[in-house]
Order: C-alpha cells, then sequence, then structure tokens
C-alpha cells in the first residue's frame, strides 16, 4: 500500500470516554442515542457504530434511509432512527431492514401507511417551534387519528430544541415554551387514549443545558465526537470532552522564499524577510475549507506550530516553517490533535473558517488513496 499523503486517525478510547461521561449526565432510565449521520460527522460511520455496539451502545440515529440500510448491512444492532424524510415508496425498505423512519406530518404518515405493504415501525416528528420538520404541536386531533392507522406502528415522539446553545434569556425563554409544548402534546395524547412511546427532545447541548428533563432517549451528536460546535460555547453543565478525530498530512517539499516572493494563486501572501515554506499534501478537496486561507491557520511539525501561508490549493497547502529548521520533507504535519505538548482543536479551526465545528468534520471526506 503506498503511504498516505493525507488522513483522519481516530481515537477509540476517547470515544468511549465521551460516552461514558455524557451518560452521566442522564437519567437511569434514559437511553444513549448516538447521531451517526453524515458519515459520524466525517468520523467513518461504520467503524464508530460497530464500536459503539461493542461498548453497549444500541440506538442510533441517521439522516437518510441510505445511511441506515449501509449501518444493517454492516451488522449494527440496535434501534436505528431515521431522522430525514423518506419517501413512501420506500416504505418496503424500511420494514426489510427493521428501522424506524420519522413521520415528518401527519401527511407524511399517512402516505406511509398506505404505501406499507408491512406496518412501520415510526416516531412522530413535532414541530414546537423550529419550523423544519413536523407536525404542529397544536395539531392535537391530527395527530391522534395517526395512531388509528393500521400500518404504522407509533413507538415514540420527539422535537428539535433549536435554541438549547444558548444562554441569552430570550432563547432560555423560548427553549422551556418548546419543552412545554411537548410535554404537554404527549400528556394530551394520553389522556385520549394514544400511547406516543418513547420521548425524546434533547441532542448534545440540550443535555449539556437542560439536564434535569425526564426523558427515554438523548441524542448526542457533536459532543460524543468531543468537541464543542464553537469555542464560545455557553453551558450549564461543563464535561470533560475528549476530542476523537485528528487530521494529519505530509510535508512534500521544503523551499526558501526571499524578501519580496509571493505564494499560491492570486499572490496574497508576500514575504517580507527571507523564510522557509513548506508545501503539504492536503487541500479544499480534503474537505479543509478554502475560506481558511489568509487566516494564520496553525499547523503542528515535530511538537512545534507553523501556519499556513498563501491560498489554499486543490490538493495542496503551504506552511511557514522558518522557526522549525529540523523540518524536512516527509514530515508529519498536524492540522487537528496533538503532537508533543501542542494541540490543535476543531473550534479553533470552524471559527477561523467562519463555521460550526458540525460542518467542518462533516467536510473531511478524504479523497481514496
Amino acid at each position: 500500500m503506498p503511504e498516505q499523503r493525507a488522513w483522519k486517525e481516530l481515537n477509540y478510547e476517547n470515544l468511549k470516554w465521551n460516552v461514558e461521561k455524557l451518560k452521566e449526565l442522564l437519567p437511569e432510565h434514559c437511553a444513549f442515542m448516538a447521531v451517526v449521520k453524515a458519515d459520524a460527522y466525517g468520523h467513518g460511520a461504520l467503524p464508530v457504530s460497530s464500536y459503539l455496539n461493542r461498548i453497549g451502545v444500541r440506538a442510533f440515529a441517521v439522516a437518510t434511509l441510505q445511511e441506515s440500510i449501509a449501518l444493517r448491512k454492516a451488522g449494527i444492532q440496535g434501534e436505528i432512527l431515521i431522522m430525514g424524510y423518506t419517501p413512501p415508496q420506500d416504505a418496503c425498505l424500511l420494514t426489510a431492514n427493521d428501522l424506524i423512519q420519522t413521520a415528518a406530518d401527519c401527511a407524511h404518515a399517512r402516505a406511509l401507511n398506505a404505501a406499507a405493504p408491512y406496518p412501520v415501525k415510526v416516531h412522530l416528528k413535532i414541530d414546537t417551534g423550529m419550523h423544519r420538520l413536523g407536525e404542529r404541536a397544536e395539531h392535537i386531533d391530527a395527530l391522534a387519528s395517526l395512531f388509528s392507522l393500521p400500518r404504522l406502528r407509533i413507538l415514540g415522539m420527539y422535537s428539535h430544541l433549536c435554541v438549547a446553545d444558548s444562554q441569552e434569556i430570550d432563547d432560555i425563554l423560548f427553549t422551556r415554551v418548546q419543552i412545554s409544548s411537548f410535554l404537554r402534546t404527549a400528556e394530551i395524547l394520553r389522556e385520549k387514549g394514544c400511547d406516543p412511546g418513547k420521548l425524546h427532545l434533547q441532542s448534545s447541548y440540550g443535555v449539556l443545558n437542560y439536564p434535569g428533563l425526564s426523558m427515554d432517549y438523548a441524542r448526542f451528536g457533536i459532543a460524543m465526537y468531543g468537541v464543542l460546535s464553537s469555542p464560545d460555547s455557553q453551558l450549564l453543565e461543563r464535561v470533560p470532552l475528549r476530542p476523537v478525530l485528528s487530521l494529519h498530512a505530509r510535508i512534500a517539499t521544503i523551499r526558501d522564499l526571499h524578501p519580496g516572493e509571493t505564494v499560491s494563486y492570486g499572490r496574497h501572501f508576500r514575504a517580507e524577510a527571507p523564510m522557509r515554506a513548506a508545501t503539504v499534501t492536503i487541500g479544499y478537496a480534503d474537505g479543509l475549507p478554502r475560506s481558511l486561507s489568509g487566516t494564520e491557520l496553525p499547523a503542528l511539525v515535530r511538537g512545534r506550530r507553523a501556519h499556513v501561508i498563501g491560498n489554499i490549493c486543490m490538493d495542496q497547502l503551504i506552511i511557514d516553517v522558518t522557526g522549525i529548521p529540523e523540518a524536512r520533507p516527509g514530515d508529519v504535519v498536524t492540522f487537528l490533535g496533538t503532537d508533543g505538548n501542542q494541540t490543535l482543536r476543531a473550534e479553533e479551526m470552524a471559527e477561523k473558517a467562519g463555521t460550526i465545528t458540525n460542518e467542518l468534520l462533516c467536510r473531511l471526506h478524504l479523497r481514496k488513496q
């Protein structure tokens, strides 16, 4: 096998640590649901889910039917909830693979019932204020009518908290209204003789900022991978999370630059003094946002900090190694992770790119070697 030019490494001990620490925040009866959509936030859905199965996780959430079938084909055991829309004509695939489908609204639920040859397992999505998917919480009669449909097995009900990551007063009040609306909907359905099944409302920030809620599942995405969405996240519960993913590439060549010479496309970086520049084997086609150009994105070489200069190219980028005279072609360059006593975190990189870690990590689909 050829030597890798750019690669990700996963620390499964850190993944186990994060799961255990996050479980400590949950009520005893609340199950840990691992969110492994978007290739497990860029970490690799199959290896991550397989490991989680081995340490006892039995509930998973994905975004698409294709993601869920891939997990089943890989032998993943337990419940798999599809949180996105699945066309009703694919209902037979839901039952064939023992999947749980989100009913995106009442119309979607009825269409699934009409198309399914056998009863389909579903969780009802309730719109409590995010206005993305879900039937409005106040449409009680419409929701109650779904429980009489013969080919729907309603096993649960859930909603999304859209500003659980904020500690602004208005956002806290809005979240409390969402929580109240969801719980009231479940209560009224029960009063009407309809069992909404297992309830879930919190994702990572929902647990970290509203830990006292008593639900049947908690959906962990970004926190399970050991990072927060942004470095300035405001949290009620502080958990010592450990990043699971590290990102590396190699130095291809090193050259001397003379004062006044420019680097990369656009000639936006100009050397003001003699310096050494190293070309590194990773670029925006590997998932590093081109918007990081010009931000002095840090990188680690031989345990010391360097930074990116000039525009990031499709397949390569350039770093300033003037202060690391021992740097050589073939050296490992770390963009996320630890080298020596230095650590680079995804929160820092995402902030420089003007985004959140969720997007940044999902984009790290390195090309085949």
